[in-house]
């Protein structure tokens, strides 16, 4: 089947987050993707939307069956029916496993850069972050980022840590985790009593031919240890849905979060028709759509490398994030990204946003069709070429 990603979607006037914007900008910042979801997700929904009632509604086999098999298919990871338990969204499932799971005035490890909700979270919920900053070096002449042992260590052995915060993929970096580093994460976890909370829900947003595995699926260790917490909302671009899942294969440990999502484990009547919908049609739209993102990408790559070589894209072979470094233009990428909007009519995320060496970077949301892709394009060499000309800044 063949899919239209080109033709864009008017988004302006729908009251939507991402495009709440004043009609000069151009918004290219947070996760949503600027694609229709997958005609067999569409179609789901107004399969229910025709029946025109709309009250309580309960999960189907169904339901369990489609994350059990998507996940087993495309992730390698093997989940049994009484793991799962529903949320409305990763964010409220994670904010409630920090309350049960840990004390006020506690610490929460996490690798940094990371996704803003988490530190905001943790704060939030009255406990403190204990951040970990990745170190960023060279390889084979291309950026990467690379766990400091000793200081996660560290983070993990203090009696006040019980919980650590993990992203799987890497948001903001698009990094996929190889199996032997999340299993070390796992072995040092279990040696200092510290339970994971995985966020997976960008982990079938990867380049054509990889994989990205779950944390708990790199060993045993982590399998007992881990909750991991999963959506069709990010690929299928369904996050208004509010539709997820948590899974712990430890019974105790999935008591305690099941039991305290209350509220939050009540669904609408469109979250799970479209789940199931996502995890047992949808393979081939995501196949494509993939590949279109990762397309996107490579153009980022190659207009950067022509047109602003002072610009380095990190490279990442998931989601379709791009974590972008600024540093031989500016050191404040909060001030940054204010100008670009302001200047270029460009909007993307400051990384400063998501900690660690953040403020030397932006985040940009390539997931767009071409014309949006190339029209940011314009607008971030202008703003570029605008603020270097303004401040005498020579590369």
């Amino acid at each position: 089947m063949t899919f239209d990603f080109d033709t864009p979607v008017n988004r302006r006037g729908t009251d939507s987050a991402k495009w709440n914007v004043p009609p000069t900008e151009l918004p290219m910042w947070v996760a949503d993707m600027d694609f229709k979801t997958a005609p067999a997700v569409e179609e789901a929904i107004l399969r229910r939307a025709a029946e025109g009632v709309f009250g309580y509604t309960t999960f189907p086999d169904a339901w369990y069956d489609a994350y059990i098999g998507w996940w087993r298919d495309r992730h390698d990871f093997s989940i049994e029916r009484e793991w799962l338990g529903f949320a409305v969204g990763v964010i409220p499932a994670i904010s409630t496993a920090v309350r049960v799971l840990s004390e006020p005035g506690d610490r929460v490890a996490m690798l940094t850069p990371i996704y803003s909700a988490f530190p905001a979270i943790v704060e939030g919920n009255g406990r403190r972050t204990a951040e970990v900053p990745m170190i960023r070096s060279s390889e084979n002449g291309r950026p990467v980022y690379r766990i400091d042992w000793d200081a996660l260590e560290a983070a993990l052995a203090a009696a006040d840590t019980p919980l650590m915060i993990f992203c799987s993929p890497q948001n903001p970096t698009g990094q996929i985790w190889d199996r032997e580093t999340m299993a070390k994460i796992g072995e040092l976890c279990r040696a200092h009593g510290v339970t994971v909370l995985s966020d997976e829900i960008h982990s079938d947003i990867v380049m054509p031919g990889k994989r990205c595995l779950p944390f708990a699926a790199a060993s045993g260790t982590n399998l007992a240890l881990t909750a991991t917490f999963l959506s069709p909302t990010k690929a299928f671009n369904i996050m208004g849905l509010k539709t997820a899942a948590v899974c712990a294969a430890d019974p105790d440990l999935r008591k305690k979060i099941l039991s305290c999502l209350g509220d939050l484990a009540g669904a609408n009547v469109f979250a799970a028709p479209a789940a199931i919908a996502a995890f047992t049609e949808g393979a081939e739209w995501l196949d494509a759509v993939c590949g279109y993102i990762f397309e996107n990408k490579a153009r980022v790559d190659g207009f950067l490398a022509s047109e602003l070589p002072e610009i380095v894209s990190t490279p990442s072979e998931a989601t379709y994030l791009m974590w972008l470094d600024v540093g031989k233009i500016t050191e404040d990428s909060g001030k940054f990204h204010e100008y670009l909007r302001q200047e270029a009519g460009l909007y993307v995320c400051p990384g400063s946003w998501y900690r660690g060496d953040g403020a030397r970077f932006l985040r940009l949301n390539a997931a767009c069709p071409r014309s949006l892709l190339e029209d940011g394009l314009d607008r971030l060499r202008t703003g570029v070429r605008r603020y270097e000309s303004e401040r005498g800044i020579r590369v």
